[in-house]
């Protein structure tokens, strides 16, 4: 530096010691100038004060010279103690140039730097927070700092800036918020700490309304929850505690919507190798349970998004079970917002009310809501998705329900979806269908084929689920066809004709439509037919599932929806299905399945006493499609108490072709009538005289089985047959016998029999066909 040159007011003597190496020199020049500008002070002479600091900035701070630039500070610094109060008038001045100072190579300049910012602010006080942001900036740099002197200085310096926030009610946050976003992305954790510990301190602050502009940093808080240091977590946690803390006591001021979006982001970061992962998704999980919970119907438009977030935790093993809890409790609390008022198209709304708006809710609403209630209260993605509200523009809360069936959709589809998840999956479609059947069928095209794919699921807890949603489709009034055509479906006028016999010598047909089985049944809709007929698909060509799960399939669809409905559109098909191999295996099953399910109890009563013309169109119906199994027609003739028909059918068994399979079959018949389901055939064994067709029939099965145990145990029951002689009494006089079809004018039986010759030789033919096939492989038909 030009000693030489003129820095007066300055004495060379001051000029000469501000340049010294020697820190006990600069120091004697920093009092003499304190002195000098104290004199000035009392003559109120600014001029000649802003000169001091402008020689003491632009000559000395800003020097090229390392001393000369120590020397600069350490008068600024004696500048501001001799101005007391009055230097907030100077405080630009005072504070630009030390700042520049931080940036210094030199880590001895910065912590001097540190120093005079410090006795400045410390003087200045509250006058210093129009300049917080310079400040702020300057200290952010400095708390990831290398050198230790120079970060404890800082923390002091930082230290000092808090205290005085905290006790002015000045502070600018609408200016501040734009930098704490900006520094808040910082990945050196020092600089974290300090942005963390900052916001701690505005937040405790009762004049700072902080949680105004959460959105703003609300992302930047949750990356710094990833932090490799457990105390910077530490922190972060009970920041963002706080903060959860007062948007409970205050949530009509809370931005939701701006907020929802950075939660659901972090819902799905999850990374298995880093334990900080967990901590972010399960804090932002907790988040959002709180957030559905506190806005209500506010969330419904951002629920597609919300879902993305929330199902695959659901899926967690019991290493993240606080998370998966927290996912659980958002998905019940979120899935109880919809109700039937999200069914009214826009236009509707807006010139009448929903027509389920009286306040009475369905009986399968109201199951809805308490099983959701239920699940409430035990209730304690790879890919990044982000969700959009479905209706932003308007004021009234629109469900986005086509963005909900989207993700539903796509989590079906995904073979990686976890069981919980696609039983959670199952149980949206469930309740929409419940809550909204207008809107939701017209996605119903496009989920079926999905929903079918799922009955072949590893889980029987999916498949109930997914039974649930087919039967629902199935059964909602929402499906019907109406005059408009609003149901756009090809199987929507199909008619199950079942041809039921003669009447006063007429030939009677007994027509249902898919929509009124029949009077003691409830209607199905138009989807009801198509699904039987893809179900029957599905099943012939996954034979293992027919095997495996077919039997549990159709039983829980009795249960569903109706036992009648289900068999007598089942036996409609298969009297047309081309593959005879299958329909024999399909009537096996369902045969069983009548003969010996629980839930079959009511339907085999209606079979058992033919009295009225709806039973016995069933039983006709049920006939023509058993014909292509012979054992299953005849065990469905007993439990309809058909013994002459039983007796007639058995005869004919003479030409057909036995084989293992047919002897086995036979086996397992005889079986069947040890069992409960026909105490009431064995019980009439004892009135041998009015029922002789039926102990022909058991003999005629006796002389089918070769000597097996089935023989042996059929041979014994025959021969408790009592003796006809011994059992009549008195007030009984020999009558004739009686025949029952007599009493079931709606029955062809001939017709039946012939019907049943007609499937037989279809079967025989095919079966030499196959043989023929088997015996010349090259021979090409």
């Amino acid at each position: 530096m030009n000693t030489e040159k003129d820095f007066s007011p300055l004495t060379p003597n001051i000029v000469r010691a501000l340049n010294d190496k020697l820190y006990e020199k600069r120091k004697v020049a920093a009092l003499e100038i304190e002195k000098l500008v104290r004199e000035f002070v009392a003559q109120n002479n600014s001029a000649q004060i802003r000169h001091v600091i402008q020689i003491l900035a632009t000559e000395f701070a800003l020097s090229q010279h390392p001393h000369s630039r120590k020397g600069g500070l350490i008068g600024l610094a004696a500048c501001s103690i001799a101005l007391g109060k009055d230097s907030g008038l100077y405080l630009k001045e005072l504070i630009d140039p030390v700042l520049t100072c931080f940036n210094d190579s030199d880590s001895r300049l910065r912590y001097y730097a540190c120093e005079a910012l410090y006795n400045i602010v410390k003087v200045a006080r509250g006058a210093v927070l129009p300049h917080f942001n310079v400040l702020f900036d300057g200290l952010s740099k400095l708390a990831a700092d290398p050198d230790p002197n120079v970060k404890s200085g800082s923390e002091l310096l930082d230290r000092l800036l808090k205290d005085i926030v905290t006790e002015s009610n000045k502070f600018d946050l609408v200016a501040f918020v734009p930098l704490l976003r900006e520094r808040i992305y910082s990945n050196n954790q020092y600089a974290r700490q300090f942005i963390i510990s900052w916001i701690h301190v505005l937040e405790s602050v009762p004049d700072i309304n902080l949680l105004d502009y959460l959105p703003e940093f609300l992302d930047g808080l949750f990356q710094i929850l990833g932090d490799s240091s457990k105390e910077i977590r530490r922190i972060c946690e009970v920041v963002l505690g706080e903060f959860l803390k007062e948007i409970k006591k205050n949530p009509s001021s809370v931005k939701f919507a701006e907020m929802a979006n950075i939660l659901v982001i972090h819902c799905q970061v999850s990374d298995e190798s880093k334990s900080t992962y967990d901590l972010i998704q399960l804090t932002s999980m907790t988040w959002m349970r709180e957030f559905i919970q506190l806005a209500g119907r506010v969330v419904l438009p951002y629920s597609s998004g919300i879902l993305t977030a929330v199902l695959p935790c659901l899926s967690y093993d019991d290493r993240k079970k606080s998370t998966k809890e927290a996912a659980s409790a958002c998905n019940h609390s979120l899935m109880k917002l919809v109700t039937p008022e999200d069914d009214v198209d826009d236009e509707e709304s807006q010139t009448k009310s929903s027509p389920q708006s009286d306040g009475s809710p369905s009986k399968k609403e109201s199951d809805l809501n308490d099983s959701l209630n239920e699940s409430q209260e035990s209730v304690g993605f790879s890919n990044i998705s982000f969700f959009t509200p479905a209706s932003s523009d308007r004021p009234a809360v629109t469900l986005d329900l086509d963005g909900i069936v989207q993700v539903l959709d796509r989590h079906l589809h995904d073979s990686s979806t976890g069981m919980m998840t696609r039983i959670a999956v199952l149980k949206w479609l469930y309740h929409l269908y419940i809550k909204t059947p207008r809107k939701m069928f017209k996605h119903t095209d496009s989920l079926f084929p999905m929903l079918l794919k799922t009955l072949s699921d590893e889980s029987d807890e999916v498949i109930l689920k997914d039974l649930e949603v087919l039967a629902e489709i199935a059964s909602s009034p929402a499906g019907q066809t109406d005059a408009s055509g609003s149901c756009n479906n090809s199987d929507s006028k199909t008619e199950l004709h079942i041809p039921g016999g003669v009447r006063d010598g007429q030939p009677v047909v007994v027509g249902c439509k898919v929509t009124d089985l029949s009077p003691s049944t409830p209607s199905m809709n138009s989807y009801f037919y198509k699904f039987m007929i893809n179900l029957l698909k599905r099943f012939s060509l996954e034979r293992k599932l027919l095997e495996m799960r077919g039997a549990f399939i159709i039983r829980q669809l009795c249960l569903l929806l109706h036992a009648e409905n289900i068999f007598h559109s089942m036996a409609d098909i298969l009297l047309k299905e081309e593959d005879l191999k299958f329909a024999s295996t399909m009537v096996q099953t369902l045969n069983t399945i009548l003969l010996t399910s629980a839930e079959l109890f009511q339907l085999r009563n209606q079979l058992k006493d033919l009295r009225t013309q709806e039973s016995c169109a069933l039983f006709c119906c049920l006939y023509r499609s058993w014909c292509h199994n012979p054992v299953a027609t005849v065990s469905l003739c007993f439990l309809t108490q058909n013994y002459r028909h039983a007796y007639d059918l058995i005869q004919k068994f003479g030409d057909l072709e036995v084989t293992v399979d047919f002897l086995m079959e036979v086996d397992k018949l005889v079986q069947l009538i040890e069992s409960p389901i026909f105490t009431y055939l064995r019980l009439q064994l004892l009135d041998v005289e009015h029922n002789p067709y039926l102990i022909k029939a058991l003999y005629g099965l006796l002389m089918l089985l070769p000597q097996s145990q089935a023989f042996q145990l059929l041979s014994h029951r025959l021969s408790c047959v009592p003796n006809p002689e011994l059992m009549r009494t008195v007030e009984d006089p020999k009558a004739p016998v009686k025949d029952k079809r007599l009493a079931q004018p709606h029955i062809d039986y001939s017709e039946l029999l012939q019907h049943f010759d007609r499937v037989q030789s279809k079967h025989l033919e095919v079966r030499h066909q196959r043989a023929g096939r088997s015996e010349h492989p090259d021979r090409k038909l």
